[in-house]
């Protein structure tokens, strides 16, 4: 029973947190666009050919801003938009849990291009996709005045996690899950 109440206490706290920052970061679309487009742009000054990149991409998602706290049990979320064509078509939110040592906070930024039509569609048809089960996203490492050779890169879908503040930087999507919101409400 100790070791029950041990896990429920980090659990109150972390559930507790997360509906706090949930509710603080509910967004307007015109918001949410407004921060996607400012995230757009810290991506394409940071990285160089991210521009062509997005360019050649069929769609690609932007989330401004993933929380992520951590207190022997973490979570992360966060909302973004689905872009195609440079125009924003749907919402999305994205999630994801760890259990193990850690503890703190983090803010990052994160944008997915779905390089095929076909990625793309089978991502649009998902009802709640999850990298590492309905499929893969390959992360790459761009730091600040770093180069993309969108000729090298030849995975379907393709993954940019930038903007890390914090104490709990990790580069992994595995295990993320996005899921479509209705922000018609």
């Amino acid at each position: 029973m100790t070791k029950l109440k041990a896990i429920s206490r980090p659990l109150a706290i972390l559930a507790t947190i997360m509906f706090a920052t949930s509710v603080l970061a509910a967004s307007s679309t015109e918001k949410l666009n407004s921060e996607a487009d400012e995230a757009l742009q810290a991506f394409q000054k940071d990285v160089n050919g991210a521009d062509v990149f997005l360019k050649q991409a069929a769609g690609y998602l932007v989330f401004p801003r993933v929380i992520k706290v951590g207190i022997g049990i973490g979570g992360e979320s966060g909302k973004g938009v689905l872009r195609v064509g440079g125009t924003t078509v749907d919402y999305y939110r994205t999630s994801s849990g760890s259990i193990g040592f850690q503890l703190g906070a983090q803010a990052k930024s994160i944008v997915i291009a779905f390089m095929t039509p076909e990625s793309l569609e089978k991502f649009r048809k998902s009802e709640g996709w999850q990298v590492g089960i309905d499929g893969s996203v390959a992360l790459v490492d761009v730091g600040a005045g770093k180069s993309i050779d969108s000729n090298n890169i030849k995975d379907p879908v393709v993954g940019f996690i930038f903007g890390s503040k914090g104490l709990m930087y990790n580069l992994t999507l595995e295990g993320t899950k996005f899921s479509k919101l209705d922000m018609s409400e």
